[in-house]
């Protein structure tokens, strides 16, 4: 799958440094190359393409390669305008609502949880601008619409986008930021609006606020409604309720309860009590459970809090089996609704506030009760300390006492980067109440009567990125194993499809794109322990293969044509572990400049294979390795060379990856698996993607400069690259060694898993090669 661009990659960013409250890990899975949103094709089911008919009309087998002689604008059906066009004058419409009242609304790719994938009932941005690429931000005044997006999807926000909008190149020279651009359209004091709860993240809303301040703007949280969703109204699809599952030991190589033992001495070492988990997959991999509510992702909509002797699912409850309960019964996790997580958030700074004669009542507490009050014991306070599970008793009177969650040293940790706007404005708002409330009770008092458990502190967040996501990177035994077996079977399904389009394509069939993409769904399902794509399959001819993150659409794809570079990206969920592997091919001859781009490419992707480095280096380090043959003739790509990928989770996750971007320090460890995918890609030509996953493992080096290890590369994708595109010419004599060792052992590894005509295919396109 493709990888990165740079920093313009994240719309919601404002400016290239990082927060101050977040650590140098901060990308968290870098959008590497990013997928588009499952909006139109889903790869779900047959029913969602249009497979091959003996009456399908002729016409619906046509090629849309021609675009490459038009204008973009010709693409833009005049009903789609008249549609767009609607819905943004209904959401203007909505600005001027009481209540609301505002200049400016944003739209974001992202949910809740800042996740890459999601459901389609969360795909605002998509609804609202037609737009479906994974990456973009939505800007709406009263008078303009502005999309921004990066380079992996120029060509396709030009199709899509209707003419009421402006395209925003982001990253290209003069394109200014979506902050930079609201203080030049807007007059200045005007108030723009977000929704902080679905769609942005603490630090992004941050980085907004300030930004937009130069203008004495506005930040306006919007909690209690989302403006995209008041327009999309009974349409919006219903949230998913999927059945959860348990991700086996023999899997996940590690129990839940281990895996929270860890967590929970970090949460000690840092000093905080709980920590609150919004990253989707990072709660699935902490609880050894998979889902199935957002489209190629084995993730399930919910939160963790997890403190020092207890952990919370917030979840629908609907979605847990017997199975399910029990498992997490076992690891001492709790179910609570999924959206009662704010005020779960308001009661974690709870206080009790004894005042009065005979009785005192709780405020904000566990308790929730009015208890009697005889007489000040400390029987009484003990027991109250046990039930409400409270760490401080603060006495200032006889007859006023207050009992605070909170001690010193007693904080609750929050990446900023990834938990959403609303449960940290919560959690502070929580905070500041508490704090207030013991600064009345002691006004004018000299000292209080007695404190017991230390000095009374008020609690604050610690703002640290997630201690999971690293835990989750680094991969464990069972983890690796499961993914290699995953792709060698991975790879048995390609070559079986391979073989398959190779003869359909000899024998003159007309195959569409989407035809292709199917088709290879159906080999891959037939594979044991198959679940789902990993992301919607790329499969584009000629020209759609320069946009790097093309989806087809039954409606509009090419055929696949013999005369024409073909470029296939796709991914599969296995039960036991994720895939993720690009090839390009020609049926045809190609031409000498196809051949040298391809080479070209092959050659960065043979050198990063190849690397070794010491430990502790960081991923944008390699980068170069993949771009310098290319660089060599004055060609680069526009996304970065390699993103993480989780083990039967996400087929993008970070903090690590391999890319141009320099601000992303993450050192490449041991047991994290990365993409190599360098390529090249001519506007309205050709695209040339190859793509491999790599294991991070030892290298025993014959020195040790500075006493350190140093580290390289295990391949785990094992399927042939087209020798017909290699121009022999270019490559060394090591560089043809690599390739032929490489085929060597896919032979060897995938050829017992196939037979009859997969099987000869597969020696068909292993055999060594030679310079002549």
């Amino acid at each position: 799958m493709r990888s990165t661009a740079s920093s313009f990659m994240y719309p919601l960013t404002l400016s290239t440094a990082l927060s101050p409250r977040s650590s140098q890990l901060r990308p968290r899975c870098l959008r590497l190359f990013s997928h588009s949103l499952p909006f139109f094709c889903k790869f779900e089911s047959p029913h969602t393409f249009c497979p091959k008919s003996k009456n399908r009309p002729v016409l619906l087998i046509r090629s849309c390669t021609s675009i490459t002689a038009k204008p973009s604008s010709q693409f833009r059906k005049k009903s789609v305008d008249s549609e767009q066009d609607e819905k943004l004058r209904s959401l203007r419409e909505v600005f001027s609502k009481p209540g609301i009242g505002i200049d400016a609304y944003i739209i974001p790719s992202q949910d809740a949880h800042q996740s890459e994938f999601i459901a389609e009932c969360y795909m605002r941005r998509a609804y609202i601008s037609g737009f479906t690429g994974s990456a973009g931000t939505a800007v709406i005044t009263k008078d303009k619409a502005a999309l921004w997006t990066d380079g992996r999807y120029f060509l396709q926000a030009e199709k899509q986008l209707s003419y009421s909008w402006i395209l925003m190149r982001a990253g290209n020279y003069g394109v200014p930021t979506t902050s930079e651009w609201l203080n030049d359209v807007l007059a200045p004091g005007c108030r723009i609006g977000i929704d902080p709860q679905f769609l942005f993240s603490s630090d992004a809303a941050e980085e907004l606020k300030e930004a937009i301040a130069k203008k004495n703007h506005e930040l306006v949280y919007l909690y209690d409604i989302n403006l995209v969703d008041e327009i999309w109204k009974e349409s919006r699809p219903e949230p998913p309720r999927k059945p959860v599952r348990v991700h086996e030991l023999t899997y996940a190589g590690l129990d839940v309860s281990s895996k929270l033992s860890s967590l929970r001495s970090q949460l000690i070492d840092a000093g905080c009590s709980a920590i609150v988990v919004s990253m989707l997959d990072e709660v699935c991999w902490l609880l050894n459970l998979r889902g199935n509510d957002v489209p190629n992702s084995p993730v399930m909509y919910a939160y963790l809090i997890v403190e020092i002797d207890e952990a919370k699912l917030f979840i629908d409850d609907s979605k847990v089996s017997p199975e399910v309960m029990d498992h997490l019964k076992n690891a001492g996790v709790e179910l609570r609704p999924y959206e009662s997580i704010l005020a779960e958030i308001k009661k974690m700074i709870g206080y009790v506030l004894f005042e009065g004669g005979d009785a005192f009542f709780s405020l904000h507490s566990p308790l929730g009760q009015a208890f009697w009050w005889p007489m000040y014991t400390c029987c009484i306070l003990q027991t109250l300390q046990r039930r409400c599970k409270v760490h401080c008793i603060l006495c200032i009177t006889p007859r006023i006492c207050i009992i605070g969650l909170a001690v010193k040293g007693a904080h609750l940790w929050l990446d900023a980067s990834s938990i959403n706007a609303a449960i940290v404005n919560t959690y502070k708002a929580a905070c500041d109440q508490y704090s207030g409330h013991l600064d009345n009770k002691r006004k004018n008092k000299t000292k209080a009567d007695g404190v017991t458990n230390g000095q009374s502190e008020v609690p604050t967040g610690v703002y640290k990125i997630s201690p999971i996501l690293l835990a989750k990177a680094v991969k464990n035994e069972a983890e690796l194993e499961g993914m290699r077996n995953a792709h060698l079977r991975d790879a048995a399904a390609l070559a079986q499809f391979w073989s398959w389009l190779q003869e359909e394509i000899l024998k003159g069939a007309l195959l569409t794109e989407v035809d292709v993409a199917y088709k290879l769904l159906q080999f891959r399902s037939m594979q044991a322990g198959f679940l789902d794509t990993s992301f919607d399959t790329i499969s584009a001819s000629g020209a759609n293969g320069a946009i790097i993150h093309y989806n087809p659409n039954p409606d509009s794809c090419s055929i696949v044509d013999v005369k024409k570079m073909f470029l296939l990206d796709s991914g599969a969920q296995y039960i036991d572990g994720t895939t993720d592997i690009t090839r390009t091919v020609h049926f045809g001859e190609p031409t000498p400049w196809e051949k040298e781009c391809f080479t070209r490419v092959l050659q960065g992707h043979i050198a990063l294979d190849q690397a070794v480095f010491p430990e502790n280096t960081p991923g944008f380090v390699l980068d170069a390795f993949a771009r310098s043959s290319l660089w060599k003739i004055g060609l680069d790509y526009r996304h970065g060379t390699g993103h993480g990928v989780g083990a039967a989770l996400n087929v993008h996750e970070g903090p690590q990856s391999i890319s141009f971007r320099f601000g992303n320090t993450t050192p490449l460890l041991k047991g994290m698996i990365v993409s190599n995918e360098p390529g090249y890609y001519e506007d309205h030509a050709f695209g040339i993607r190859i793509e491999n996953l790599l294991c991070v493992k030892e290298m025993d080096t014959p020195n040790r400069f500075g006493g350190i290890g140093y580290l390289g590369f295990e391949k785990l994708t094992f399927v042939p690259i087209q020798s017909k595109l290699v121009e022999l010419s270019l490559l060394s004599n090591a560089e043809i060694d690599w390739l032929n060792h490489y085929h060597s052992q896919v032979w060897e590894k995938v050829s017992p898993l196939l037979d009859g005509s997969g099987r000869q295919w597969l020696w068909d396109n292993t055999r060594p090669l030679a310079k002549h």
